[in-house]
């Protein structure tokens, strides 16, 4: 560390003066004595050079602060000093800024990815790092005032005069009018939408006051609250009943919790003096899987977040209010997968780089990541490959007959041909390093079907023994909760202390079994519960205390308790006969009872992960996964989407759903179902 100038001139003359006086008494040098005054020279110079070199540094640091400072309210994206201010990581100003990236038509659209993201995606951050960063004659006079500053979440982050969201001024309050918020123009609509930072605590009545002025009819949440320990924005609506900010009165009517977003419906009411104003209804959709400063791990979700978004917003409404934290980077990417959208379906090209040029004139820094911004040529890839595939249930049988017409190729995509599509999803070896690993290969027991390293399932590590925490199993996503599944092989003989050992320590309560013990005369299972009485696994013992036979399931309830933990905990085990290991179910009744009495056991037990096994866990497994996940849609909303529910469970375990007859089958359950409970046939 490094001593301040005053200091070290202090410590020099000090050094010198000490010098001198030993020279002076020691009168004539001794032989040692001839040493000590070159010695003492060389620190002496080395000392002087350090402090030349610090108040340099002061010198420029001062005046790099100065610059700074003359510039701030010229451009919003200055140097990024570490202050005590929570600040944004600012974009590098463009090396090429001349440089341009033509439109890309969509016949090129996959050539064109394919070619941006080799190396590492070297010519996405080319592109990405060519993009103009702010407006060049942008002013944020507004944003700097001294009333203003406090309102700002990021200092460094601010909106532009020219494009900034003016509020209606409050008499005798200074800056009423000002919200850190822009409007942003859509494809071809002028002010589509208005891009906001996350609201603190200070700006949520002139939050929902923009939105009342603005005509607002829908909120889209592209952040959540506290990530990564730090906090991104006030929670701006109550829980359940109303809450009062300044003049305006919201309340909260419905919310509906999905595995990727909660839509939330509001009453939005103006108190005036003169009484209140008519009420209005406002609908926030808050995607909850999108990290920060990353993408998320899927564009599946966020296209089926913008169309739900597309759904909700009616023609009638004023801009759409779009935020994240710092109304940048997720908000800028959400803005430009939905009007790259529009301009795919009106031109039949895309425009990523030339329309990410225009909008950041609107608003400084959107797009913040060259990340976010491959994830956006990703989104709009995997919309035109494979387009909406989502139905109505009312639709379900037409679609059926197209995909079985084989008279007449034209009119339909075929089951084989939409199945064939699902072999695009990748199988990532060099994500199934741990499965591979020598210590852990033989407890799979088959070797391409073995967990991604990502969301493979973990268990405690034993004392003193290594790779003690792997199990061939991966966690699924359900239609309402992340990992809500287990997906995972039948145990082995020395692997069912491990099994057991998984459902004690994520609390599981219910397990679902897909093969029988035997089948073709091949060991497909190891028995891992007692026929009778108790067994013991290692440090676990399973007591079998009941036992029914259904129709399609057997069901048993098991007490698992483990020996050092001195504990107990009921799983009840559901065993579906009638699925061969080649083939489908003669009928779908079966599989829509075991997986309605699946939900009723998890909603009574707390919903903790269920643990779903066939013999190596993909075919069977997955097939059983995706109704479960259908069905549960088709309930809720009426609307299904076969193929990216299949497509989702590949992308998070290899095999899913393996042959086309599987495929087939998750349509005519779906099917059956809608013929058997007929009133779900008519949600709208």
């Amino acid at each position: 560390m490094l001593l301040p100038p005053e200091t070290m001139v202090l410590f020099l003359t000090g050094v010198s003066n000490s010098s001198s006086h030993d020279n002076h008494t020691a009168g004539n040098p001794s032989h040692e004595g001839g040493h000590v005054l070159p010695s003492t020279l060389i620190l002496s110079l080395v000392l002087i050079v350090v402090v030349l070199l610090t108040i340099y540094c002061l010198r420029f640091k001062n005046h790099r602060k100065a610059l700074v400072k003359s510039v701030d309210k010229k451009l919003p994206n200055g140097f990024l000093e570490e202050q005590g201010e929570q600040r944004v990581v600012l974009l590098p100003r463009s090396p090429s800024p001349s440089k341009r990236y033509f439109p890309i038509p969509l016949d090129s659209l996959e050539e064109e990815y394919r070619l941006r993201s080799a190396d590492d995606g070297k010519l996405f951050r080319e592109e990405f790092n060519s993009l103009p960063c702010y407006h060049p004659h942008g002013t944020v006079e507004e944003a700097s005032k001294e009333h203003n500053r406090d309102k700002n979440r990021y200092p460094n982050i601010l909106p532009y005069d020219h494009s900034r969201v003016l509020l209606g001024s409050h008499i005798g309050r200074p800056c009423s009018d000002y919200i850190n918020a822009s409007y942003i123009d859509g494809f071809k609509q002028k002010k589509k939408f208005i891009a906001a930072q996350g609201p603190k605590l200070e700006t949520v009545a002139d939050f929902w006051r923009m939105i009342w002025e603005q005509k607002t009819a829908t909120v889209v949440m592209l952040t959540n609250l506290k990530e990564r320990k730090e906090d991104k924005c006030y929670q701006y609506w109550p829980e359940k009943g109303c809450r009062l900010h300044g003049n305006m009165r919201v309340t909260t009517e419905d919310v509906t919790v999905l595995v990727d977003y909660t839509l939330r419906k509001f009453c939005v009411q103006y108190q005036g003096s003169d009484g209140p104003r008519a009420p209005c209804r406002v609908t926030q959709l808050h995607f909850t899987s999108w990290p920060d400063f990353g993408v998320p791990f899927s564009p599946i979700g966020m296209l089926k977040f913008l169309k739900k978004v597309k759904a909700v917003n009616p023609p009638y409404a004023g801009p759409m209010v779009v935020h994240c934290s710092a109304g940048v980077g997720r908000t800028g990417t959400f803005i430009v997968i939905d009007s790259m959208m529009d301009m795919m379906q009106a031109e039949q090209r895309a425009d990523v780089f030339g329309f990410v040029s225009r909008i950041r004139e609107q608003r400084c820094q959107l797009i913040q990541t060259d990340t976010q911004y491959s994830f956006i040529y990703q989104a709009l890839l995997e919309h035109f490959l494979y387009g909406d595939t989502e139905l109505d249930v009312c639709s379900l049988e037409g679609h059926l007959q197209r995909l079985h017409n084989t008279r007449a190729p034209h009119d339909r995509l075929g089951l084989e041909d939409e199945f064939r599509k699902l072999t695009n999803v990748r199988i990532m070896k060099e994500n199934m390093r741990t499965g591979n690993l020598p210590a852990n290969m033989k407890k799979n027991r088959v070797l391409q079907i073995i967990p991604y390293d990502f969301n493979r399932v973990i268990l405690s590590v034993k004392r003193g023994q290594e790779f003690t925490d792997y199990i061939n199993a991966s966690f699924i996503d359900g239609y309402r909760q992340k990992d809500y599944f287990m997906a995972t092989q039948a145990p082995l003989s020395h692997t069912a202390e491990d099994f057991w050992r998984m459902a004690w320590e994520w609390r599981c309560r219910s397990i679902v079994m897909l093969t029988e013990l035997k089948e073709r005369e091949q060991d497909k299972c190891f028995q891992y519960w007692p026929s009778e009485g108790s067994v013991t696994f290692g440090d676990y013992t399973v007591e079998l205390s009941g036992d029914s036979q259904g129709e399609a399931f057997t069901l048993k309830d098991l007490l698992l308790t483990c020996r050092s933990e001195k504990r107990s905990q009921h799983v009840r085990h559901f065993h579906f006969h009638g699925w061969p290991e080649i083939g489908i179910p003669s009928e779908g009744r079966g599989m829509i009872d075991i997986i309605a009495a699946v939900q009723r056991q998890q909603q009574q037990s707390g919903n903790r992960p269920v643990v779903v096994h066939c013999s190596a866990g993909a075919g069977r497994t997955g097939t059983f996964i995706a109704l479960s996940n259908i069905l549960e849609r088709v309930k809720a909303e009426g609307l299904l989407d076969v193929f990216q529910t299949v497509k989702s469970l590949r992308m998070q375990r290899p095999h899913m759903v393996q042959t086309v007859e599987q495929y087939d089958f998750c349509y005519r359950v779906v099917q059956d179902f809608v013929d058997i409970f007929s009133d779900y046939a008519n949600f709208k």
